[in-house]
């Protein structure tokens, strides 16, 4: 963040680095060596300059799987395993994240917090389940925004914090906000801004403009508040989630919305292929039922003409045979044996002949 220039040092790919706000440019293997999408996220080189690319974004800090918000939002989900000195940014480099510090006196410091809680004051407490925090300083970048006016939202809550009176409760997080560079709050704390309450959703709301198709949202621990309540390590700036919608009538739509009309004309065209397959079937059976309507009624003016045959199962022509008794057997033909009925079966056969007519 200290606006230095120049191209990136060979040895850069063997180092964890932050190169993120300053003026580096690319030569021939940076881009092979560092992270993808670091180039726009330098200070006055970022991407999609003059060309924007999207009119908002969303992001749920820490979470796994996006969640549609109630605020109409797509709040795309943001697990990246970053450290002391990391960024990411996404693939179709819309928006990025950046951290800076290392927790002190923590022996597992997790830069991702959770709780299974439910959270007050929100309709979308799924948004809170999951925050990011930093020990120093967490940045969130827009990139290839157009340009205007927009109303950038912060929602946050505090986790673990216990609302009872225990020496829990004492701790206190405290943190630095600025938007496009302006410090908009000093000393922020999440809790006292909620009454005084744990797991309460605060929401955050400014106007800023975006004049280089690019908005910096960063927040800053300036030393201030607890260090080590309710454990060792718990301290620095937490969101739970961030989005950007803008204050016009933009041109370009916005990178979720790209990406489920990408999504709705698939669903579409399976729905189409589904009915014209459906159509077919209905077609097919309409077609099988109507022959057999067909064959049906050529049956029966057959019976009308030589008469219904009498039809007898096994189990009678067995009983009226003596079950086939070769004192009964009359003799064998092309068909098979023919045998007479017993003294104590009378039945009157008829016999038919069908004709299979080829048109």
């Amino acid at each position: 963040y200290n606006q230095l220039s120049g191209t990136v040092p060979s040895w850069a790919k063997d180092s964890q680095l932050n190169l993120v706000t300053n003026n580096f440019v690319a030569d021939s293997s940076s881009n092979s060596v560092l992270p993808t999408g670091w180039g726009c996220l330098q200070r006055n080189t970022p991407c999609f300059l003059g060309s924007p690319q999207s009119s908002s974004f969303a992001v749920d800090s820490g979470s796994r799987r996006p969640v549609s918000g109630s605020d109409n939002s797509f709040y795309e989900s943001d697990d990246a395993s970053l450290g002391p000195a990391s960024f990411y940014v996404t693939g179709a480099q819309t928006w990025g994240v950046s951290n800076v510090g290392r927790f002190m006196d923590a022996q597992n410091g997790s830069y991702i917090i959770y709780s299974s809680r439910q959270f007050l004051n929100t309709l979308d407490t799924e948004l809170f389940r999951n925050a990011r925090m930093s020990p120093s300083s967490l940045r969130y970048f827009g990139i290839g925004l157009e340009n205007g006016n927009y109303t950038v939202t912060l929602q946050f809550a505090e986790f673990d914090f216990p609302d009872g009176q225990s020496w829990k409760s004492t701790g206190r997080r405290v943190f630095d906000i600025y938007v496009q560079g302006v410090r908009k709050e000093q000393n922020f704390d999440i809790r006292k801004t909620a009454g005084g309450k744990s797991y309460t959703a605060v929401r955050k709301q400014y106007i800023v403009p975006v004049t280089k198709n690019f908005l910096e949202i960063h927040l800053f621990w300036a030393g201030k508040g607890t260090c080590c309540i309710p454990t060792q390590g718990y301290y620095g700036p937490a969101i739970s989630a961030l989005s950007a919608t803008p204050n016009f009538t933009p041109t370009v739509r916005n990178a979720a919305a790209k990406k489920n009309g990408s999504k709705t004309g698939m669903i579409v065209g399976v729905i189409v292929g589904l009915a014209v397959l459906g159509l077919v079937a209905f077609a097919a059976i309409f077609v099988w039922r109507q022959k057999k309507r067909k064959l049906s009624l050529e049956q029966e003016e057959l019976y009308s003409i030589v008469g219904r045959p009498n039809v007898l199962s096994y189990g009678e022509l067995r009983s009226a045979t003596d079950n086939f008794s070769p004192d009964n057997l009359l003799g064998q033909g092309g068909y098979g044996s023919v045998y007479k009925v017993g003294s104590s079966h009378t039945f009157s056969l008829e016999f038919s002949v069908k004709f299979s007519i080829w048109k």
